[in-house]
């Protein structure tokens, strides 16, 4: 993915469309109603879901997650997990315009602490800033090369799923910084946050670590499609297609 491993404004107003109230009629009020509550129980359905796998996760996970923390504070200095601000949903696709006025400063969605384990140097950022993470990136610890390739470094993000910031499934969250600069580029990198960030994606099992923009362009093309289809169904296809991606080291986050 775009950015540091570790380490918009809104959507335009064009794309937020406010519709006119329209003549009663009488099957349109109940269609709508019927779609509002088929929606509402299909949310509440992934979000249980998500819970519950989160959950299992981290308890199945907690032997792996106590022996990596052990090797990272052995092979190089610093905290053993890491944790850095991300862009999460933008609930104006809801329509939800009273929250989104309040803000202060907009950055295209409701940011909150990703958290990951450490893979780079502490010192990784000192010089540089803000930069694009590379497939072999040199500022990556001996350890955090084996956690990259096989996605271990994602686990703590489970705990982002049980609190309610992020999905197993969604567009992988980014940076403040390189999304206002990615969205320069693309047009469409804001239409993301139409769905709560997540872990893996559909992006992420079918395209390589990001080498310039037009691969940055593909991912995006991939997420909104996963947006136009987001379901139940689709996010356990996409979760048993993640397993090999994880175990043959293909894809990208």
């Amino acid at each position: 993915m775009p950015g540091l491993h570790e380490g918009q404004p809104a959507l335009p107003r064009a794309a937020v469309r406010v519709s006119r109230p329209q003549p009663v009629q009488s099957v349109g009020p109940v269609a709508t109603e019927a779609q509002a509550g088929s929606r509402t129980l299909s949310e509440h359905a992934r979000r249980a879901l998500n819970f519950v796998l989160a959950l299992l996760g981290l308890v199945l996970a907690l032997p792996l997650l106590l022996l990596v923390a052990i090797l990272i504070k052995l092979t190089s200095r610093g905290p053993v997990m890491y944790t850095q601000v991300r862009v999460g949903l933008d609930r104006r696709a809801d329509g939800d315009l009273n929250t989104n006025h309040r803000r202060v400063s907009d950055i295209g969605g409701k940011p909150f602490n990703i958290y990951k384990f450490r893979t780079m140097r502490t010192d990784a950022e000192q010089g540089t800033g803000a930069v694009w993470a590379q497939a072999h990136d040199p500022r990556v610890t001996w350890i955090g090369r084996y956690l990259r390739q096989y996605r271990i470094d994602e686990l703590p993000q489970l705990i982002n799923v049980l609190k309610g910031e992020m999905n197993i499934v969604g567009p992988r969250p980014e940076r403040p910084m390189i999304f206002a600069e990615l969205r320069k580029n693309i047009t469409e990198y804001p239409l993301r946050q139409r769905a709560k960030p997540g872990i893996t994606g559909l992006a992420q099992i079918n395209h390589h670590y990001d080498r310039c923009l037009d691969d940055v362009r593909k991912k995006v093309r991939y997420d909104l499609e996963y947006i136009e289809k987001q379901s139940l169904l689709e996010d356990l296809r996409i979760m048993f297609q993640t397993v090999p991606v994880i175990l043959f080291r293909r894809g990208g986050w």
